[in-house]
């Protein structure tokens, strides 16, 4: 495991700890998908964040991150971002650049950013539950923790940017 990996797990749990959160960490076999990592834990795919780090464009020279928060039986819209934020694209950040951003390798990003240049969205579906589950940084640990807990320290933005997945048993 990289320093970084480790390091961002620490400060996750630094962070819940001196802000006294309702959570609990689960070890688990290394897993970045939000299915198959949902199915190894046991939770419902719709309590599971999926965080994906997100670059939109505002103008020829102006951009912004956003961090985007998303149930893991939904897909993040980017349609709804471009709107919100009137800009001329919206697209999934580079993987190196999200890295920088995030302090974690894709599929371990959790839903708080340490980064002022990265700012959080969460879809209002999310609090539907009232634990979420999500990374830790690592691809072998994640946090149940309750709702409440999490608006309250990571003060998202909250934003409709959810779209459900349809799946090919659905249709």
């Amino acid at each position: 495991m990289s320093n970084l990996t480790n390091d961002m797990y620490e400060k996750i749990i630094d962070l819940l700890e001196q802000n006294k959160a309702n959570f609990r960490v689960v070890e688990h076999a290394p897993e970045g998908q939000t299915e198959l990592v949902s199915q190894m834990r046991g939770n419902l795919l719709s309590q599971a964040v999926k965080s994906l780090v997100v670059l939109v464009k505002i103008g020829k020279k102006e951009s912004r991150y956003y961090l985007a928060n998303v149930p893991g039986d939904s897909r993040v819209d980017l349609n709804v971002i471009k709107t919100l934020c009137n800009a001329i694209r919206v697209m999934f950040a580079p993987a190196e650049k999200a890295r920088q951003l995030t302090g974690c390798e894709m599929g371990a990003v959790p839903p708080f950013s340490f980064n002022e240049d990265l700012i959080v969205l969460a879809d209002p579906s999310l609090f539907e539950n009232d634990e979420l589950v999500f990374n830790t940084g690592r691809l072998d640990r994640s946090i149940f923790m309750d709702k409440d807990s999490y608006l309250r320290i990571a003060q998202p933005n909250l934003v409709p940017i959810a779209m459900k997945e349809i799946k090919e048993s659905q249709i």
